[in-house]
């Protein structure tokens, strides 16, 4: 009876075995359907990203890790100063305005499908309110340190409406819009990024029809953006550039966690 036992004991192993492997081939089989599926996901968001073009994560996180230094340029060329929006996605008058963090930060682009009949009329520009992330009083001495910064300029976004849709009779551009301000440097905003805002403007002007993208581009979890990263490409290629723009100014300093600026005489921004 013992090795009779013993018999069906050993006869027994390799069915057990034939389970485990079952089993385990089962588990293989499901990782490798979940990880299929995680793959799609991340492609299909991928897609969405590129559709009309932009700047990829990882560039994105390069522009993030820039630290500025003082005496150099504040305006770093991208990409050979050549967009990467793709000229011929311009379909429809639109501006695609990306939903806030969950930081309350504008921390995605902001994509303009823009023409002649989107450039503003200043004389109707009202005051703004809005406070984005990293807001501050300016100092009570007159010096302007901070701006409300615009990503997708007041000047070029005439009859676009909140949703980001044209409306034909909203004749003034987008203004107090949380999805469209950040927390700028007086000196990045006029001196700066208004060169680039001009060159859309004359675009339009001139009849053409352009795509412009504004990327504020934030380090981890700071509630000040360390500069902004503005392309654009007009769809005869005739207007075509990409440059990033340090959130800086000359004489101070920002704590770009909180925002708050301190006098530093030794700052100087080149031009």
């Amino acid at each position: 009876m013992a090795k009779k036992k013993r018999k069906n004991r050993q006869a027994g192993i390799p069915a057990f075995l034939v389970f485990l492997a079952l089993l385990g081939y089962g588990l293989y089989q499901n990782a490798n359907s979940n990880q299929t599926t995680n793959t799609s996901a991340i492609n299909s968001a991928s897609t969405a990203q590129t559709e009309y073009g932009g700047l990829s994560k990882t560039d994105y996180q390069k522009l993030a890790n820039l630290n500025f230094q003082s005496g150099q340029k504040a305006i770093y060329v991208v990409n050979q100063n050549h967009s990467t929006l793709i000229k011929n996605a311009w379909k429809v008058n639109k501006v695609i305005y990306s939903n806030l963090d969950n930081l309350n930060r504008t921390s995605s682009s902001n994509t303009a499908f823009i023409e002649r009949r989107n450039v503003a009329n200043q004389s109707l520009r009202v005051r703004q309110f809005v406070n984005p992330t990293g807001w501050h009083s300016n100092r009570a001495n007159g010096e302007q340190i901070y701006n409300r910064g615009h990503l997708i300029a007041y000047s070029v976004s005439a009859g676009i409406d909140q949703s980001g849709n044209f409306e034909p009779n909203n004749q003034s551009g987008d203004q107090n819009n949380p999805k469209n301000l950040f927390t700028q440097s007086a000196f990045s905003n006029q001196k700066l990024q208004t060169i680039y805002e001009s060159k859309v403007r004359l675009a339009l002007k001139q009849n053409k029809k352009v795509i412009y993208q504004a990327t504020p581009i934030f380090r981890g979890s700071e509630l000040m953006a360390r500069g902004i990263n503005l392309q654009a490409i007009s769809t005869d290629g005739s207007l075509d550039f990409n440059v990033y723009i340090f959130n800086v100014q000359p004489g101070f300093s920002f704590d770009y966690a909180t925002g708050r600026a301190k006098v530093n005489r030794g700052m100087q921004v080149n031009e």
